[in-house]
């Protein structure tokens, strides 16, 4: 049998959509008489040992702290790899953290290069926060490592053209596996005709629209569709709010300063860190989702929101297009009015509301976690035995 490590470094605790894709993963190992073995921080023994509690887990890096755990992977992994003789090594979050050389086979997950687009945004100008340099890691270590790896698995097509671009990684190391949805979880609920939605430790008073994402300037776009919110408001005179849910990121602040400074502030909510638990009822409530992002990797809130049969907005930008296709309507991420436009259309045209959720439900059954983690295993195995 082979034996394969997998690092958990990175993922957040379980606690964001890095750690939904490891959770995912470690829960539905298709059964194939491997040994997998965990590595990562002592603090996550717990949560990744519940999801997986057969395997053995191995607590690594004592010094707490990003800097740290890169300069780990950079000088240590590879005697603890050795030490460790596995037949191949998994990096669920490889664009967050990978070393630059590996004793044994190397499979790698890009969920996105925002850290690149993040620096192109902020250079171009269309952020007002300041321009800053991409880091030295950014420009050389990561693309790199990245290209050392023996295979990596692109959870869209444009991730996959953007590590051909960026990283300048050969096609033919990159596989293209998307992303999965759990349908137990996310699916669409009778709509009941209470005027409150009660998700403790919240109440949210409907109608309400939906942007569940981590609050960061300026690639997730919170600004334009605070501004496109107010345009809405002011048009229609509807009574809905805004609910931006996310723990706050890169840039918050700006965020929060636009919100105070909008004429419909007290209609525009922040929940701060929103329980992945608690998330499906959230999306079940909401009268639309609205993704404003100006880069995603895949777009997951795009599936969760169709999934639960909630119609969908979403920016003509990146990956978007690729995975909610024809089930969403689409705007200009840098223009506030063309996304108020949409806003207004879908509330205030029924039939085209039925229909993009239709559609949407009808989209969401393209993905899979079964499917996902099965051929991701396949990959594995196939790079081991190499």
């Amino acid at each position: 049998t082979m034996k394969i490590g997998i690092d958990t470094f990175a993922c957040d605790s379980g606690e964001s959509a890095l750690g939904v894709y490891l959770m995912q993963f470690l829960k539905r190992i298709p059964p194939s008489g491997e040994s997998f073995e965990l590595f990562g921080w002592e603090s996550d023994r717990f949560v990744y040992g519940a999801a997986a509690p057969d395997m053995e887990y191995i607590s690594q890096c004592s010094v707490s702290g990003r800097a740290a755990n890169v300069l780990w992977h950079l000088s240590r992994y590879p005697t603890f790899a050795q030490q460790r003789a596995w037949n191949a090594c998994f990096f669920p979050a490889a664009h967050r953290r990978i070393p630059n050389r590996s004793p044994c086979p190397t499979v790698g997950v890009v969920h996105d290069l925002g850290a690149f687009h993040r620096g192109k945004v902020v250079r171009t100008g269309l952020d007002s926060a300041g321009r800053k340099r991409l880091s030295f890691v950014r420009m050389m270590i990561l693309p790199k490592a990245l290209r050392r790896l023996d295979c990596i698995i692109a959870v869209s097509d444009w991730v996959k053209q953007d590590l051909m671009e960026v990283a300048r990684v050969k096609e033919s190391k990159i596989e293209v596996v998307p992303n999965g949805i759990d349908h137990s979880a996310f699916y669409a609920r009778p709509r009941n005709e209470e005027s409150v939605v009660l998700i403790q430790p919240f109440s949210f008073r409907r109608p309400y629209v939906l942007y569940a994402s981590r609050i960061e300037h300026p690639l997730k776009n919170h600004i334009r569709l605070i501004e496109a919110f107010g345009i809405f408001k002011e048009q229609t005179k509807y009574p809905h709010r805004l609910v931006l849910a996310g723990a706050d990121s890169r840039g918050a602040q700006e965020v929060h300063k636009a919100a105070a400074l909008s004429p419909f502030r007290k209609d525009i909510f922040f929940t701060g860190y929103f329980p992945s638990e608690s998330i499906p009822e959230l999306y079940s409530g909401a009268d639309m989702v609205v993704i404003p992002s100006i880069y995603e990797g895949f777009g997951m809130g795009a599936v969760e929101a169709m999934a639960s049969g909630v119609p969908v907005i979403c920016a003509r930008a990146a990956s978007l297009p690729e995975t909610a296709e024809h089930a969403a309507l689409y705007f200009d991420p840098l223009n506030p009015e063309d996304m108020a436009d949409r806003m207004v259309a879908l509330t205030t045209n029924r039939d085209l509301y039925r229909e993009c959720r239709r559609l949407g439900l009808e989209r969401a059954q393209a993905f899979s976690w079964d499917r996902c983690i099965a051929r991701t295993m396949e990959i594995i195995l196939e790079t081991a035995g190499r």
